[in-house]
């Protein structure tokens, strides 16, 4: 039996979980902003679940979040940073609040609490940390520049994050999902008003968005469970069947080009 600590459980991936993590006997400290979000999930599961009302961006509210959870259950064994939104927009047409108020919520969010956990899981001797990013983070989609910022600096921190607690029995996996039928791309996702300059690149993200295939949530337990049931987790894992085959596609263009410009570079050392 595991203890969970899930940020976002009011629904989407983090609901789904949450529901799959109790459905097998483990408990789970559950947080959202709307407390009454989690009512049903309590009623549901009764002692298993501790429900917590938290904004992610708190930093001081996130770390008494995790004290209480870990009181409440004696330990925590995975965190979940999941909670998260989307802001769709050319960079030019994002207001500086939409960036810097996504930036607290989807990087410095997963930030304060990673921090906040670690000392549980070193007393314990050991945890997971599963990090949400985004499969967006393998290749550039035009109008979702704030979000990619907060998932590149996700991945960025989560890698170096591994490295430095892997002595202490803690694991971190980057968790890259593609795209699933939750409120993400709905009220979960804020548009930026947008300009006539960026008519023609709106428009082709909207063609692109159309034919972007969407999976099922309720299928992705099994994934999760996998990883954090592994004697060896990974540091990445995606979630879908569409990522692998593009970040691929990304690296080969991203290799080619390198070795098109390596004179370039090797010249610029000098000696």
């Amino acid at each position: 039996m595991k203890t969970w600590f899930i940020t976002g459980a009011s629904r989407g991936l983090g609901r789904v979980w949450a529901e799959a993590a109790l459905g097998r006997g483990d408990l789970v400290a559950a947080t959202a902003r709307d407390l009454a979000a989690l009512d049903e999930l309590v009623a549901s599961y009764g002692e298993r679940v501790l429900a917590l009302e938290l904004d992610v961006t708190d930093k001081s509210g996130s770390e008494a979040a995790v004290r209480k959870a870990a009181d409440h259950f004696g330990r925590i064994d995975v965190l979940v940073n999941n909670a998260g939104y989307g802001v769709l927009g050319a960079l030019e047409e994002v207001t500086e609040e939409q960036l810097r108020t996504i930036v607290e919520t989807n990087l410095m969010g997963p930030v304060w609490l990673s921090r906040a956990v670690l000392p549980v899981m070193r007393a314990q001797g050991g945890g997971h940390i599963v990090q949400v990013s985004s499969q967006t983070v393998h290749f550039q989609v035009p109008t979702l520049g704030a979000y990619q910022i907060t998932k590149w600096g996700l991945e960025g921190f989560s890698e170096s994050l591994a490295a430095e607690v892997a002595g202490h029995g803690i694991s971190v996996t980057i968790v890259e999902p593609e795209g699933y039928a939750t409120d993400w791309a709905g009220s979960s996702l804020q548009v930026a008003e947008p300009l006539p300059e960026y008519a023609v690149v709106h428009a082709a993200v909207q063609q692109l968005m159309a034919e972007v295939e969407i999976g099922d949530p309720r299928a992705t337990p099994a994934a999760i469970f996998a990883v954090v049931d592994a004697d060896e987790p990974p540091l990445r894992i995606f979630l879908g069947r569409n990522p692998q085959a593009l970040a691929k596609q990304t690296y080969a263009d991203r290799i080619a080009e390198w070795d098109a410009w390596e004179p370039v570079s090797v010249a610029a050392f000098g000696g």
